[in-house]
C-alpha cells in the first residue's frame, strides 16, 4: 500500500496479514478524504478506532491533521502498525494496543474526525458509535457492510463501494 496524497504521498505502508485485516483500498481512501475535504479543513485531531495497518491515520497525517490517535487490539497487527509509524512519530501521534470500545471511554479529548472501521460482521457498529459520543467534536466516518442504527447521529453523506458503505455522520 502507498499513501495517496499529501506530504508523504507515494510512501509505502506495510499491510498486515490479509487473514486478520482488510486495509481500506486506495480508491476508497482517496474518496473518503476528498469527501472530507469538502466538509472541513484538514487540521486538528484524527482518531482511528480499529487501526489495522494505520493507513487511514497516515493519510490524515500526510494531509495536514496535527494529532493522530490509533487504536489496535490484535498484537501482530499492532506490531505492523508500530513499524509503519516509526518514521512519522511525533509528540502528537499516539498508538495504543487496546480494545477500542473500552479505550475510547477513557479519553477526555474531543476529536475533529473519528474513523470507525471494525471487523465486518462483528456487531459493534452501534456500540462503537455510542462509545464515542463524549469525544466527538466533528465528523464520524463509519465503514460498514450491514445496516446500522445511527440513533443520536445525523447522516450527512453516504457512499457505496461494492458491498461496503462509508457513512459520514455528525452528532444530532
Amino acid at each position: 500500500m502507498i499513501i495517496t496524497a499529501g506530504k508523504f504521498k507515494g510512501l509505502k505502508v506495510e499491510a498486515p496479514d490479509s487473514k486478520t485485516t482488510r486495509p481500506t483500498l486506495s480508491q476508497v481512501r482517496m474518496s473518503v478524504f476528498n469527501t472530507l475535504q469538502s466538509m472541513i479543513d484538514f487540521e486538528g485531531s484524527f482518531l482511528d478506532m480499529f487501526a489495522g495497518s494505520g493507513i487511514m491515520g497516515l493519510e490524515a497525517l500526510s494531509r495536514g491533521f496535527e494529532s493522530i490517535v490509533e487504536i489496535e487490539n490484535d498484537s501482530q497487527v499492532y506490531s505492523v502498525l508500530k513499524n509503519n509509524y516509526k518514521k512519522f512519530m511525533n509528540e502528537d501521534t499516539k498508538l495504543f494496543k487496546s480494545d477500542s470500545l473500552r479505550f475510547v471511554k477513557k479519553l477526555d479529548k474531543k476529536f475533529n474526525v473519528i474513523y470507525i472501521d471494525p471487523p465486518y460482521f462483528s456487531g459493534v457498529y452501534e456500540e462503537s458509535l455510542n462509545s464515542i459520543k463524549n469525544i466527538t467534536g466533528g465528523i464520524v466516518i463509519l465503514e460498514h457492510v450491514t445496516d446500522v442504527d445511527f440513533t443520536g447521529y445525523k447522516l450527512i453523506k453516504q457512499k457505496k463501494y461494492g458491498k461496503k458503505f462509508v457513512s459520514f455522520l455528525i452528532l444530532e
